[in-house]
């Protein structure tokens, strides 16, 4: 899934515009400085151009499905455009639907719920808790972390070959991991769930963001993802993909919009005719801002060349993993290898500190938002730092004391938005902090690692 970064147009692959990009933030030492957003793999910046979009429809603002009126008619338009435009987005193929949902949670959790009965579940214990942990109805299978892509594709054979093949069978894959950053083999994953009559679902909240996503290419048979991810607002997500299971599945919601016809039995009980198109489970008023939203985010990567956008990212991936590696007290976390494709997420521990206290000093002294803790990926995490499964520490809430060793991690991420200034503000950070100290004393307040303000003593 590489995209080779030669003869590229540097005007092309400048930054693209996202909102709070001339943010100031107050330093501890005093003074302020633009805030370093480098925190993606939790939340993207919207793009301005998605922003504008949805400013320029606010004013035409309508209920869709339900309106005689101009507005809702408007509305109702634009929300199946943006179904078609991420139909487009993903490569969707003729017959698959597009429901839209909350985020990618939601989404995993709508799958899990229209999964036939007795239907077997293989996923990885890399992956986050949101393909982790939805499927509590199903036998599921856990499968041990894969230190190769080939030994991803070899265990999950060895356990497909293992089950029941008369019953139904679903595999759940990350593309990208949101720890690592790193691609997983989602072609092969997907040839070799066919090959035994598995499906397979991709979540691809971290993937879709960095790289060009194609259901038919890659064979997958869903696809989910967050808007929030993808540079749009919060509050919207997606579940693409083969139909059959979820017009078989009663809805996920029951309600207004997902029902064509409801009638009272002569016993007095209710008859319900539910849709079968996406609609069977989209009941309720529907976040058409945040449809919206994920549609003109799919427009502007692709408008802006996505391969461009890649080539770009590749370069400032590069770029931090050479600076990381000329400190040696930072451990960069691998499944994989350092020869893996990855995407702008890079998870590292430093050797001496507590990952709560690094973090908070990055902030506090130089403006740069990153994320500690365990990333909502608890037992990958656990992997990677050679800790007991059992071992204390929760996502974003490490228990350690500042300057002492923690059982978490320090995630840096980044994308299209992301100009040079904050990549090389970030190493000379990591480097001044790893060689001078913090300037600054801290402490653990309700799980955080803050600065000390009642104490405004250097150290």
């Amino acid at each position: 899934m590489s995209v080779s970064t030669a003869a590229l147009d540097p005007s092309v692959c400048a930054p693209l515009p996202v909102l709070g990009q001339d943010v100031t933030v107050p330093l501890v030492t005093g003074g302020e400085v633009t805030y370093a957003a480098l925190d993606y793999a939790a939340s993207a910046p919207a793009l301005q151009r998605v922003w504008d979009d949805v400013a320029a429809y606010a004013p035409y603002y309508g209920s869709v499905h339900r309106g005689a009126g101009y507005l809702s008619q408007l509305s109702t338009d634009l929300f199946e455009n943006s179904r078609r435009t991420v139909a487009e987005f993903l490569g969707c193929r003729a017959g698959d639907q597009v429901v839209f949902t909350r985020s990618t949670t939601d989404s995993l959790n709508l799958l899990a719920a229209a999964i036939p009965a007795n239907c077997q579940v293989f996923v990885y214990e890399t992956e986050h808790h949101a393909s982790l942990l939805p499927w509590r109805d199903a036998q599921v299978t856990y499968l041990n972390a894969p230190r190769t892509p080939g030994q991803a594709v070899e265990t999950l054979e060895r356990a497909l070959a293992d089950r029941d093949p008369y019953g139904p069978a679903l595999v759940c894959v990350t593309g990208a991991s949101n720890v690592t950053g790193e691609l997983w083999p989602v072609r092969e994953l997907a040839a070799a769930a066919h090959a035994h009559g598995a499906r397979i679902v991709l979540d691809a909240a971290q993937l879709a963001p960095h790289h060009p996503v194609d259901i038919a290419e890659l064979d997958v048979d869903w696809v989910a993802f967050s808007g929030h991810k993808l540079y749009a607002p919060f509050g919207s997500g997606v579940l693409a993909g083969r139909a059959d299971w979820l017009q078989a599945a009663e809805p996920y919601l029951a309600g207004g919009g997902a029902s064509r016809k409801v009638a009272r039995r002569a016993d007095g009980g209710v008859d319900v005719d539910w849709h079968t198109t996406a609609a069977r489970h989209e009941a309720g008023s529907p976040n058409v801002i945040g449809v919206y939203s994920i549609a003109s985010a799919c427009k502007a990567l692709t408008e802006a060349g996505f391969d461009n956008l890649v080539a770009r990212e590749q370069e400032l991936v590069s770029r931090v993993r050479e600076g990381l590696a000329e400190v040696p007290e930072v451990q960069v976390l691998s499944l994989f290898g350092d020869d893996a494709p990855r995407v702008g997420v890079i998870s590292f521990v430093v050797r001496g500190w507590n990952s709560s206290h690094f973090a908070a000093a990055l902030s506090a002294e130089y403006g740069i938002g990153v994320r500690d803790g365990l990333f909502c990926a608890h037992p990958l995490v656990r992997t990677l730092l050679g800790s007991d499964p059992q071992d204390p520490g929760e996502c974003g809430a490490p228990e350690a004391e500042p300057g002492e060793r923690s059982l978490n991690a320090i995630r840096v991420s980044f994308g299209a938005g992301t100009p040079d200034e904050h990549i090389e503000r970030f190493l000379r950070a990591v480097t001044e902090l790893v060689r001078e100290g913090a300037q600054w004393k801290y402490r653990t307040e309700d799980g955080r690692c803050v600065p000390d303000r009642g104490e405004a003593a250097q150290v």
